[in-house]
């Protein structure tokens, strides 16, 4: 197999021994594949589910707010079987298979979402143009369709940045140095793709057919499983290091066994082993650092570890491998102030275009008329506005300033993303409470459409755009290298679920303001009729909510301790 020759015997990559095959394989000469793969695949994803919420409200004739947690709600599940397909990957399967086999299932539910959308007895019975019944089954097969992509995307999600990562040799300098701006233009690509798909596909849904509109992202899915498959033999491959969740366990049930034991001051006294080499396939040693010093009772020697010859792993842990726990733990604030940027993120998809629906669509003076789900352009051009912007002239001038090679660290990056999206929530707010006035002046409570463009949308998704620039793409490197080495993939899924957990959030402002809004009979912050409503009221929650999430983010980044790899790959 392609794969297999390309390792050595004892697990290190087959490259870093032979000088020839790594001019063969990895670096830019791999990526195209691996970004074209991505580009396919998010072309698919926002082709399908950019619109999803009027699908839920037009074809299942669902209300507003059950589509809007509808879609919440498997949004978030999209993000969180990462988790899964993360776990398999580090431990049995490694990237490539991981990517292979569940690229698979994700198109066999594009395939079934398509035939629930175009075959008689399958599709929602309309009776005009957007009202439409569908039956108990027939919705229960679109779902059905829809969690089999969640699954599939679950494998793809968080494999494919790190893959593309792994085509750079972090022992070569040159390489190195390329790997951030990867990252760049791997989030580039996935704009790209989300671009035609909030554009064309949309279109297309909404003017030819739902049958049409999930089909043709059915076909890209099976373009990006083709475009994957062809760069094979000029991947680089990792082994898969075994149970990451067992070696963390490992860790705590070792600490606890010796929670008696004085940790020594000297460092030297801990056990690791005595080569180069990590007793962990696929990582590096792991410098010991002074922060949890519960946890180093797991690396203490004492009498009784000895006493049977092999080394009991549930009694005695290298440093290694316990500098691995304290470096997901390390993350785990990092990764909890990721979750309110995630819930700002999302209203892009739930209320942003609900917000629009009562706006006039038209294009100047043509009868020509943009979904309201479509305005999610303006988000993706902004990204791929500002991602060249910022690999090629943003970072050359900070670097100037910071003399960080990367011109900003990982986590100013981010700061600097969280930032910027309070203002995308203040200007959604601006733009609801000038809309809302207009009704009042001139009495459109009833009218369903109000004559206001809904361009005066386009700032919030453009802001939203620059800020996920910083934010996510900031995410995408941290979790990467801030992960122990044979735990990247879990470590960006964790990254992942930052966007499930802030859709779940978003379900549950949703459902509290709603429950308290309503008290009394009145029509709350979201009726079905925005018009009588007050949706500015929950934008500006979001920006306090992001405001304070700021100020913890300052105090997490001020605390954190970069991880310190030593020795060389196993």
């Amino acid at each position: 197999m392609a794969e297999e020759d390309n390792y050595t015997k004892d697990g290190t990559l087959d490259y870093r021994n032979n000088p020839a095959n790594k001019k063969k394989t990895g670096t830019w000469k791999a990526c195209p594949f691996i970004l074209g793969n991505e580009c396919c695949e998010r072309l698919a994803y926002y082709g399908m589910s950019s619109n999803l919420l009027v699908y839920f409200t037009t074809q299942l004739n669902q209300h507003s707010a059950t589509a809007s947690k509808n879609l919440s709600n498997w949004s978030g599940t999209c993000y969180v079987m990462p988790l899964v397909g993360a776990f398999l990957a580090d431990a049995y399967l490694g990237r490539y298979w991981t990517i292979a086999s569940f690229s698979i299932i994700y198109v066999l539910g594009m395939t079934l979402l398509t035939l629930s959308a175009s075959v008689p007895g399958l599709r929602p019975t309309c009776y005009k143009k957007d009202d439409c019944h569908a039956t108990k089954s027939q919705t229960a097969v679109c779902f059905v369709a829809l969690y089999l992509v969640a699954l599939g995307t679950g494998g793809i999600k968080p494999c494919v940045s790190s893959y593309g990562a792994d085509q750079f040799d972090d022992s070569d300098e040159v390489e190195k140095g390329h790997k951030s701006s990867f990252f760049n233009w791997f989030y580039f690509s996935i704009n790209i793709g989300a671009l035609i798909a909030s554009s064309i596909l949309v279109w297309i849904q909404v003017n030819i057919g739902w049958g049409w509109g999930f089909g043709v992202p059915a076909v890209a899915m099976a373009i990006a499983v083709a475009f994957f498959f062809s760069g094979t033999r000029l991947y680089r491959y990792q082994k898969p290091g075994g149970s990451p969740l067992t070696r963390l366990c490992q860790v705590v049930v070792a600490s606890l066994r010796k929670y008696r034991v004085a940790v020594p001051s000297d460092k030297s006294l801990l056990y690791e082993t005595t080569d180069a080499e990590s007793a962990i396939v696929g990582s590096r040693k792991l410098d010991h650092t002074n922060q949890f010093r519960f946890f180093d009772r797991a690396a203490v020697e004492t009498q009784s570890d000895n006493m049977k010859g092999s080394v009991d792993p549930w009694r005695l842990c290298t440093v290694t491998q316990v500098e691995e726990l304290k470096a997901i733990i390390r993350l785990l604030p990092v990764w909890a102030t990721g979750i309110i940027f995630a819930t700002v993120y999302g209203q892009m998809s739930t209320l942003f275009v609900l917000q629009g629906l009562t706006m006039d669509a038209r294009v100047g003076k043509s009868s020509f008329e943009i979904p309201a789900a479509s305005l999610g352009i303006f988000d993706t051009l902004s990204v791929i506005f500002w991602v060249p912007i910022y690999d090629r002239i943003i970072v050359p001038v900070a670097r100037k300033f910071t003399g960080h090679k990367n011109g900003l660290t990982q986590l100013q990056r981010m700061g600097t993303g969280l930032f910027i999206s309070i203002f995308s929530m203040l200007s959604a707010g601006i733009l609801e409470l000038i809309r809302l006035r207009y009704v009042r002046r001139h009495n459109y409570y009833d009218h369903m459409v109000i004559p206001m463009s809904i361009f005066w949308q386009v700032p919030q998704y453009f802001i939203i755009g620059c800020a996920e620039v910083f934010m996510f793409i900031g995410q995408l490197e941290f979790f990467y290298e801030q992960a122990p080495d044979a735990m990247r993939s879990l470590c960006s899924a964790l990254q992942l679920t930052t966007v499930a957990l802030g859709n779940y959030l978003s379900t549950l402002l949703v459902t509290i303001v709603t429950r308290i809004s309503t008290r009394n009979g009145k029509l709350g912050w979201i009726p079905d009729n925005l018009n009588y409503g007050h949706l500015h009221y929950f934008y500006w929650l979001l920006a306090v909510l992001s405001v304070l999430n700021l100020g913890v983010f300052l105090l997490v980044a001020k605390w954190y301790t970069y991880k310190k790899p030593i020795g060389t790959l196993r």
